[in-house]
């Protein structure tokens, strides 16, 4: 296996055309720029991220790919309707790398879960160690023990989980 790949992991939620997708916390848009692709023609992605810096990264990326159907969006995802997006949006919500850093992943939860379509899915990606120096200290590594039950009191249904690379782990949750 390798370091974690966004088209590998995103065959985990049969993406299909004119799906909407989310990326919670999507950094320079690695996620959001793999599924833009996945659910063309018709499909929506709207990255969220708090750091306008890493958006506007994003935004020069799709323009040079071409994908006209990602919005990004400055938010904050711990906050409830920080998202910026309406209820029942999203068929699809992605949390990667994010859920280390969170204060707050019982709010987080909630903010996806409002956002997504009743049997929408949410695909959590993490570390599951510290590696070289890269990813999170070994002392913030968030378990999936502690992710379903956090994401289970939030009203959230377990479904599966996956390797999702050589420092990764992957779960996919129910509205």
């Amino acid at each position: 296996m390798a370091f974690a790949d966004p088209l590998i992991n995103l065959k985990k939620l049969s993406l299909a055309p004119g799906m909407t997708v989310v990326d919670f916390g999507s950094g320079v848009g690695a996620y959001s720029l793999a599924a833009a692709e996945l659910v063309l023609p018709g499909g929506r992605v709207y990255a969220v991220e708090i750091q306008k810096d890493l958006l506007e990264t994003l935004k020069k990326d799709a323009s040079l790919k071409n994908l006209r159907n990602i919005e990004a969006i400055w938010g904050d995802i711990e906050q409830q309707g920080g998202a910026g997006l309406a209820d029942n949006l999203a068929d699809v919500v992605i949390i990667s790398n994010v859920l280390f850093q969170a204060k707050s992943m019982y709010t987080l939860a909630l903010e996806a879960k409002r956002i997504l379509k009743p049997g929408g899915r949410i695909m959590v990606i993490d570390w599951s160690e510290s590696f070289g120096g890269l990813g999170p200290k070994p002392e913030d590594i968030v378990s999936p023990d502690e992710i379903k039950k956090t994401f289970g009191s939030a009203g959230l249904a377990f479904s599966s989980d996956f390797p999702a690379g050589d420092h990764h782990y992957g779960l996919i949750f129910i509205k």
